[in-house]
């Protein structure tokens, strides 16, 4: 861990500290124990790693501060500071005070964290992201992609749904588990996230935050009915959840209790729902509390996460920040937008739903400002896969409206289409406005992000596919972040980036587009597929014959990835099954089933 130098002032009530810093600094206050009739305040400074400054401690009484776990003459351990006290002599009038502690620095700094996710958004359906094929307005979006960072070559962990949010909480690629293709059943699924494993929660809780996740959570829980019936019977057969066969009706039972679910994978607090298809059964924490309809569960996410702002504002002007996780459940299947939203798009309930989507991203950050949060709050937007067909994307190009802009494919699909995302970046005073970085990225990349912003160590059996975005942020960048980035379809398939070339071992889609299976055999479609994506970024041309050397590196490079269990460095770790590099399409069918993969 990096040692990082503050300078600290302690004074009685009423007395007021010296201060020459150079650099920017904030100053922040927070109190010490009561010392006699005195209470004690300190007052840290932190802003650049590199900051230098000098106090004075004023007015301290005779014989410094009192014991046990606070300042003294000597050099102690504060028990509420958390941190080492380094004192220059004596510690009274006119003696400085430094700290050198890399948590108390981050302490000072921790900025309050939200990321939103929508639900198979296209990189192509925010208007700034594509001005000349893109034909809905988001205006709430462009708003934030003009007060921070564009990535613009981001990528989810997955073409669909599951795997990626495995990935965005866990650092680690979700083919590393059972789930080889498709995504979780959504209302009685083992958890896909082990126990024991650190999730982004998890670790920015045992670093002082609360945490929440309001919105979809499909990562898998088991339920039990009220009355203690489980969802499945004696012979597997599934009970009733008493829900509807309309789109969302699905959801279980009021009352029914979820089991291993969010809030015991490291947030303090959970209030939405597990998929689309049981959209409607709202949970809060671990217990099904309402059936609602699917047309309201999105306002109401936007609702509760204003309210969890407010709720939360004046604790983290205190010095407790929190993590709100927002998975909104649109623009997904079913696309219901409210009734004041119909027909605002001029594009069907598809268009209406997206402007609604970005009508709630624009609560959100509203709320913030109401509340005096948007300059200690780190704010990240992007979707979790492309737009899906099923949101009638060929009729939607017929009017000139392309929901992957320019890049082939939708959702499920191994080429970019399906996992290029858009990725916008707010942190005041951090992150330059209106700033872009075409550095290639991962929604993998959040826990060590976190780690490196509170310069915190992650253990070594966690985030193996994590790196730290965070020297792009700060424009310190010089070379590539990542070594290379793995790429995997809802049929399981893989691809790996690396610079200007894109491998992907399988010779169609590996979705839902064309050329499928029997297709690409029938037109004897070679194996592999090369895109030289800086002279061909729409993936058109395949030149895996011309290159046969780079085919083999990045077959190499993938292979070992897999091998060694992780693609950041570190020791070797094992994945949580047997990993089929090259799959065929009998052992796509046979993997789907095993998972209980449904149509997402």
């Amino acid at each position: 861990m990096k040692k990082r130098s503050l300078l600290i002032a302690v004074i009685c009530a009423g007395a007021l500290p010296a201060f020459s810093v150079s650099g920017q600094a904030q100053r922040t206050e927070k109190p010490l124990k009561q010392v006699g009739k005195s209470p004690l305040k300190v007052f840290i400074l932190a802003g650049q790693s590199n900051m230098q400054g000098q106090g004075i401690v004023t007015s301290v009484p005779e014989g410094g501060v009192e014991k046990p776990g606070m300042l003294d003459s000597a050099d102690i351990k504060s028990s509420t500071l958390g941190a080492r006290i380094l004192t220059n002599g004596k510690a009274g009038v006119g003696n400085s005070l430094t700290i050198h502690a890399g948590s108390l620095a981050a302490a000072a700094t921790k900025p309050n964290i939200v990321y939103i996710m929508a639900d198979d958004l296209g990189y192509g359906d925010v208007q700034c992201l594509n001005p000349k094929r893109g034909k809905i307005k988001t205006p709430h979006l462009d708003q934030l992609a003009s007060q921070g960072m564009t990535f613009t070559d981001a990528h989810s962990g997955s073409s669909v749904c599951t795997p990626t949010r495995y990935g965005l909480l866990t650092g680690r690629y979700a083919w590393r588990s059972r789930l080889q293709s498709g995504v979780l059943e959504g209302s009685n699924d083992p958890p896909l996230i082990a126990a024991g494993r650190l999730t982004v929660p998890g670790f920015l809780k045992k670093h002082g935050y609360a945490t929440a996740a309001i919105g979809k959570w499909h990562l898998g829980f088991e339920s039990q009915l009220p009355g203690g019936a489980a969802p499945v019977d004696r012979k597997g057969k599934k009970r009733d959840p008493g829900g509807k066969n309309a789109p969302g009706g699905r959801g279980l039972r009021v009352g029914s209790r979820v089991i291993d679910g969010p809030v015991t994978r490291g947030f303090d607090y959970f209030w939405g729902c597990s998929n689309a298809r049981t959209m409607s059964g709202l949970i809060e924490n671990d217990k099904v509390i309402e059936k609602i309809e699917p047309v309201t569960m999105l306002p109401r996410l936007g609702k509760r996460a204003v309210g969890y702002v407010a709720q939360h504002a004046a604790a983290a002007k205190a010095g407790k920040p929190f993590f709100l996780y927002l998975p909104l459940t649109s623009p997904h299947t079913p696309i219901v937008p409210a009734p004041e939203w119909q027909g605002k798009s001029g594009l069907g309930d598809y268009g209406d739903f997206v402007m609604q989507t970005d009508a709630v991203v624009g609560d959100v950050l509203g709320a913030l400002e109401k509340h005096g949060l948007t300059d200690s709050t780190l704010v990240i937007f992007t979707s979790d896969n492309g737009c899906a067909p099923q949101a009638g994307t060929a009729d939607l190009e017929k009017h000139g409206h392309y929901p992957s802009a320019q890049f082939r494919g939708y959702k499920s699909d191994i080429w970019d289409g399906g996992h290029r995302m858009p990725f916008f970046v707010r942190w005041p005073g951090k992150v330059k406005p209106g700033s872009q970085s075409a550095q290639l990225i991962c929604h993998t990349d959040l826990l060590a992000t976190c780690a490196a912003i509170l310069d915190e160590e992650i253990p070594a059996t966690a985030a193996e596919d994590s790196v730290s975005i965070l020297p792009a942020l700060l424009g310190s960048d010089k070379a590539p972040l990542h070594e290379a980035v793995v790429h995997h379809s809802i049929h399981g398939m893989f691809a790996i980036r690396q610079g200007q070339w894109k491998l992907a071992l399988c010779p169609n889609s590996g979705g839902w587009g064309q050329p499928g299976d029997v297709d690409a055999a029938a037109r004897e479609l070679p194996d592999v597929q090369l895109y030289d994506l800086n002279a061909d970024i729409a993936e058109t041309t395949n030149v895996q014959a011309d290159h046969p050397e780079v085919v083999a590196r990045l077959t190499k490079l993938l292979e070992k990835y897999i091998s060694d269990g992780r693609s950041t460095p570190g020791a070797r770790r094992s994945n949580d099954v047997s990993v089929d590099v090259r799959k065929t399409g009998g052992e796509r069918k046979k993997q789907k089933s095993a998972a209980g993969a449904v149509d997402p």
